[in-house]
């Protein structure tokens, strides 16, 4: 029985989602969702529990290194339930500043069962009493000093300073860690960047994309989501989109299209007059197209299921503009996917066949003096530029094409986007033309 009754408090129900989605190995964004639509907490305290589920999701290794610098029993003895308690409580220590330290230990501690909460409360004051946290010294073990400070798994340390070198690995992990902004794209269909941003308070302009916009709060309570001014789009998804230069009349194909924002955006490029077929995979996600689409006012687009590396043979030929939005490891998007900062990177070592399989089929639907992108979310070169350029070497009749999207110029015809420098998702974009 623990000390507190409160059944509904945000900490327990953000400690009750970790508990669930570690036992079940849910996806995080899933769980979450599902446990707020069936709640009545009020906007502050869902706040609360998103701040406190993301962020423990987010710092496992760094949370657990620092309990097994503070604790005389070992991990492998401290119960599930406990465990994630205490992380709970450090996390809101370690990285919530508005939080008094009192307050946070004393409402973590009345989560726990008598039997428990004594050694719970020791954890959390030696932690006050012992000061900042002290992380394993980079010189020694670069990997180690990289996992424990950003929590990411050592494999995956270790393949990001293979490609990127110590000190830009370092740098493209801080700012995954860093909370990205909520990035909407304006329909232009039915409005402008202006007169949306004017109606929207806060909203900023992106700095890369010619229609995007930096808002706050939930975004289903912001003027004009009920009536299709915008949608949610990160920033290296439109410039994507609009790299594919869709325009009025044009017959475009989106070959892995779900969950349908780059079918939308290609659609507003197109004024919404052409023809725009969405293809995907997953029958049951094609669903979230059909209502985004009617919400958006956008009636060109055409969904169907299809395999993305099986023909349509009446479509060769027929296409002006074709994305091809590969399915891919996902590293990119770490910073909205805690639960990739512990995914080995060798279990991805089949993508790159499937993607290029994906792009080969792809091609043969573009006409001549057509369009063809290639893009993936993900930020290793097997799965981008070195897929480009195995395909280019079975293509000749597909050529790079450089381009700009906005304040981007990419002359030559091909870019990953990195939150260091640009700041977005990393992202891999491609553009090329059939001779």
């Amino acid at each position: 029985m623990t000390t507190n009754t409160d059944t509904h408090s945000p900490r327990r129900m953000a400690l009750e989602l970790l508990v669930k989605t570690q036992k079940a190995k849910q996806f995080s964004n899933i769980a979450l969702d599902k446990a707020l639509e069936s709640c009545d907490l009020g906007d502050a305290d869902r706040r609360l529990v998103s701040a406190l589920f993301y962020g423990v999701t987010e710092r496992l290794i760094t949370l657990d290194y620092r309990i097994a610098q503070l604790s005389s029993r070992p991990m492998t003895q401290i119960d599930t339930h406990t465990l994630n308690t205490l992380r709970l409580g450090l996390y809101q220590l370690m990285y919530m500043d508005r939080i008094p330290p009192h307050a946070a230990i004393n409402e973590t501690v009345s989560l726990c069962p008598r039997r428990t909460s004594g050694f719970v409360n020791g954890i959390l004051r030696a932690h006050t009493r012992a000061g900042d946290i002290v992380f394993p010294d980079g010189e020694k073990s670069s990997t180690e000093y990289l996992s424990v400070t950003f929590s990411v798994c050592p494999a995956l340390c270790e393949k990001l300073t293979d490609i990127y070198g110590l000190d830009r690995t370092e740098s493209i992990l801080s700012a995954f860690c860093e909370q990205p902004p909520t990035t909407v794209r304006v329909n232009t269909v039915r409005t402008t960047r202006n007169e949306l941003a004017a109606q929207i308070d806060g909203a900023v302009f992106t700095g890369l994309s010619p229609n995007g916009l930096r808002v706050r709060g939930a975004v289903r309570e912001l003027y004009g989501f009920s009536d299709g001014l915008f949608f949610v789009q990160d920033e290296a998804s439109q410039i994507c989109t609009q790299a594919v230069g869709a325009r009025p009349g044009d017959t475009v194909m989106d070959i892995c299209a779900c969950p349908g924002s780059k079918s939308f955006g290609m659609a507003m490029d197109m004024k919404n007059t052409g023809q725009l077929f969405a293809f995907d995979l997953h029958a049951k996600k094609l669903s979230l197209i059909k209502s985004g689409a009617e919400r958006l006012g956008l009636d060109i687009i055409n969904v169907a299921v299809q395999d993305g590396r099986i023909p349509i043979e009446s479509f060769s030929d027929t296409a002006d503009r074709v994305l091809c939005d590969v399915p891919c490891s996902g590293f990119g998007v770490l910073a909205k996917k805690p639960e990739l900062r512990y995914k080995d990177p060798a279990e991805s070592a089949a993508l790159p066949d499937i993607q290029l399989g994906i792009l080969e089929n792809a091609c043969r639907y573009v006409k001549r003096g057509g369009t063809l992108v290639y893009s993936t979310c993900t930020i290793f070169p097997e799965e981008n530029e070195e897929n480009i350029k195995r395909f280019l070497e079975r293509h000749e009749e597909f050529s790079l094409t450089p381009f700009k999207v906005g304040a981007l110029d990419v002359p030559s015809g091909y870019i990953t986007l990195l939150p260091d420098t640009h700041p977005t998702d990393g992202f891999f974009i491609a553009k090329l033309t059939r001779s």
